[in-house]
């Protein structure tokens, strides 16, 4: 079985510390807190910080663009992270933010990545405050085949069809609210999928049999069934990892998402409640 994509913090207490281990702090506010500061305040021992945006690329759809691979082999390797090594990423967050570098790295061949399921709330203690700055890696990215990718002209045009499954807050997909995009609602048609809604009290993910009979309430019978998109492309891998944890792998990804099918001013908006 391969690594990934998620690790219980049990895993993760009985492997820190070994050579090959690499653990990333992701931590990053949409209402623009700094990740950094909340890195510095307490982490899980070892860990290296990556700030988003070092993992995006600077130009391109939406607010969190894809990078190239010039400038993603970059930061990762600033990271520490080398080829051979396995990567545990974390936020605060359900692994809404911690997602989008497991799936980057995927997406640049590099598969030995995982989300620490539960994030640094289930990890509890200990923590600790200094900065871990570990040598250059020697992380060497694969051309990006982006198979799992969408864009907005095959969307707009129909040459993509799927369940779209919106991963904000059901009131940004409503329309009642938008904290950061210049138009609210969603796209027509898509459904409201809260990412939120794959985690159990405890903050981890539900089984694969409950996530399994979420996804198939929302008409996604087989992973190849949906597209999934969020606010920039970031939180909705927090649900492509969910798919995939219930058996439903096959999903493809509108990096865009919502920050890029808004700016267009021809595409048209929804905001009721249904689809």
């Amino acid at each position: 079985m391969g690594f990934g994509p998620i690790v219980a913090p049990e895993w993760l207490r009985q492997h820190l510390g070994e050579p090959g281990l690499a653990v990333v702090d992701l931590r990053w506010y949409l209402d623009g807190r700094s990740g950094r500061a909340a890195y510095d305040s307490g982490h899980i021992p070892g860990a290296v910080f990556v700030d988003l945006d070092d993992i995006c690329g600077e130009e391109g759809a939406g607010r969190h663009p894809l990078p190239t691979k010039e400038s993603f082999q970059a930061a990762v390797r600033r990271a520490g992270i080398g080829n051979g090594d396995r990567v545990v990423a974390y936020d605060d967050a359900g692994g809404s933010v911690a997602g989008r570098l497991w799936w980057l790295l995927r997406s640049f061949g590099h598969g030995a990545a995982a989300v620490l399921d539960g994030g640094i709330q289930a990890w509890g203690a200990p923590l600790e405050s200094h900065r871990s700055e570990p040598p250059p890696g020697d992380f060497a990215a694969a051309d990006p085949a982006w198979a799992d990718v969408v864009f907005y002209d095959q969307l707009r045009r129909g040459d993509v069809r799927g369940v779209l499954l919106d991963a904000r807050a059901g009131s940004r997909y409503r329309g009642e609210q938008e904290p950061v995009d210049p138009k609210a609602g969603h796209i027509p048609g898509a459904r409201s999928a809260p990412w939120q809604a794959n985690l159990g009290p405890d903050g981890r993910y539900l089984p694969p049999e409950r996530l399994r009979e979420r996804f198939r309430g929302l008409g996604v019978d087989r992973g190849e069934d949906a597209i999934l998109y969020c606010g920039s492309g970031v939180s909705t891998i927090q649900n492509l990892i969910a798919l995939e944890l219930a058996g439903l792998a096959g999903a493809r990804v509108y990096a865009g998402s919502w920050s890029d099918w808004c700016s267009h001013p021809e595409a048209p908006v929804a905001t009721a409640s249904k689809p």
